[in-house]
């Protein structure tokens, strides 16, 4: 089930709200939260009900492996085997027929495919609970019941595409009878929020999407110019569809009083690879960082073994993605780039301590030239980056790669254009006029282009807002016209892109 389809928002969102907070006003409290959980689980069948058992016995294996922790039960052994496990569950959906096509073109061993679906949401629920199992092995984590490890894993909000929550954001909200009341501010606040990312997504993610869908699929007639725009438009695709469902699932965590983790927080306007992944995907990075930088020894091992550290981390991120050759190329690169950039953070502490690198470091026109020169320059390699990310061979990738480096073409194909010329705008334009103005066909995708780009560099994060934001009749009527826009669009709308992941 999608949060941006018809039978979520007008079937499936109001239903879980009533009975949720029907039953924990006649204090009801389990009872609420093993419905909360079956209302997750019904929200996961709903896209294929096989995987259900998959999630199932997946909690089942966990929370066994949790108990046995728990009363110290070889404490090693138990945490290795339960990780091992889980290791082995997603290799076996992900990746196996990945594996088995290597061997086979590798040496022609022509062994059977088994053509496994991939159930959606493994790599994050595995993940989790993978997180799970380590913080019960050191200690931090006391024994919980079944139906509070079911719903801290199901709670459908971020079951699918994350984040990936940890214990202690997530366990004593569950825990909370003052949450179990609802709550006319974050009532409001969530319906804000889940508007706006719905909005992200319906409006510009998928608009852009349809460009970039036939820019891949034709990369071979493209030219230099083309192909960068392709590319720039999945990157805005990417980064709206992926902060559309971070900002919906704070959203409804906020409807059910529950403060779900921030994901996403403008990661374009970061100055380095570095800041970038403190800013994407959030939750994976903290993952990463604390069950594997860290035990592997972090930065404290001299400089070779934090570069090669960092390598192992970019290198397990871009096989989690995908089970494809583009993705472990593409967290290569960015495992690359990040120590290259260490390196420069090495050099530029070190010559900071000379005088003359000092003042030329500390002059604020020149640090404010050069994070912009920053942005600039890390927001391209993204975009070439992501080339990797979306291409379904290596050869597309490299070949779209060195189009662009060429700098051939003069104007942007009429195909591109075409798909930014919704009836609704097209109508605003006819009636003003303008339809019969020079270039008039650019009008839309520029608009569509301009107001991208201010969101991304130029306006706060939704989160760095809700502070400050307070209710108002313009804001709502706003956001009342973006909801009305977004469910007149509804049906052509897509998944989200980490559904694959």
């Amino acid at each position: 089930m999608l949060f941006n389809s018809y039978i979520f928002i007008f079937l499936f969102l109001p239903l879980a709200l009533t009975g949720y907070y029907l039953l924990n006003h006649f204090n009801c409290y389990q009872a609420g939260k093993l419905f909360l959980t079956g209302m997750s689980l019904w929200f996961y069948a709903y896209f294929h009900v096989s995987y259900l058992w998959i999630l199932l016995c997946s909690i089942a294996l966990n929370y066994i492996c949790h108990r046995l922790l728990v009363r110290k039960f070889h404490i090693r052994f138990t945490a290795a085997a339960g990780i091992v496990v889980n290791i082995g569950i997603l290799f076996y959906f992900k990746y196996f027929d990945f594996f088995i096509e290597n061997i086979n073109s590798f040496f022609r061993a022509g062994l059977p495919l088994t053509g496994v679906l991939l159930p959606l949401g493994i790599s994050f629920f595995t993940f989790q609970q993978i997180a799970f199992l380590a913080d019960t092995a050191k200690g931090t984590v006391g024994r919980q019941k079944l139906l509070d490890y079911s719903l801290f894993v199901t709670f459908f909000p971020q079951l699918i595409a994350g984040p990936i929550v940890s214990h202690e954001e997530m366990l004593p909200q569950f825990q909370d009878v003052s949450r179990k009341r609802p709550s006319a501010e974050n009532i409001y606040q969530g319906l804000r929020v889940f508007v706006i990312g719905l909005s992200k997504k319906v409006l510009l993610a998928d608009t852009f999407g349809q460009a970039v869908n036939w820019g891949f699929q034709y990369y071979t007639v493209l030219d230099g110019l083309n192909t960068f725009v392709a590319a720039l438009f999945y990157t805005l695709q990417l980064y709206f569809d992926f902060s559309g469902y971070c900002d919906m699932a704070r959203g409804i965590g906020y409807l059910f009083n529950i403060k779900i983790p921030v994901n996403f927080l403008s990661p374009y306007k970061s100055g380095s690879i570095l800041e970038f992944w403190d800013k994407w995907h959030i939750t994976l990075t903290r993952f990463f960082t604390r069950y594997v930088y860290i035990p592997l020894g972090g930065n404290r091992r001299g400089t070779f073994r934090t570069c090669l550290n960092v390598m192992i981390v970019f290198c397990i991120s871009g096989i989690w993605h995908g089970a494809g050759w583009t993705f472990f190329v593409w967290g290569m690169l960015h495992g690359c780039l990040s120590v290259l950039t260490r390196l420069w953070h090495i050099l530029k502490e070190r010559l900071s301590g000379y005088d003359l690198f000092r003042s030329i470091f500390s002059k604020k026109g020149i640090r404010f030239v050069m994070r912009r020169i920053s942005i600039l320059a890390t927001f391209l390699f993204l975009v070439g980056s992501w080339v990797l990310f979306r291409a379904d061979t290596i050869t597309q990738a490299v070949y779209m790669l060195k189009n662009m480096l060429s700098l051939k073409g003069t104007h942007i194909f009429g195909e591109f254009t075409g798909f930014f010329q919704l009836p609704e705008l097209w109508y605003v334009i006819k009636f003003l006029g303008m339809d019969t103005l020079p270039y008039a066909a650019y009008y839309c995708m520029l608009a569509f282009l301009a107001v991208s780009l201010v969101l991304t560099f130029f306006c706060r994060s939704l989160y760095e807002s809700e502070k400050r934001h307070k209710p108002g009749l313009l804001r709502t009527c706003c956001l009342s016209v973006l909801f009305v826009w977004c469910v007149l669009s509804l049906s052509g709308v897509s998944t989200f892109l980490y559904f694959n992941f």
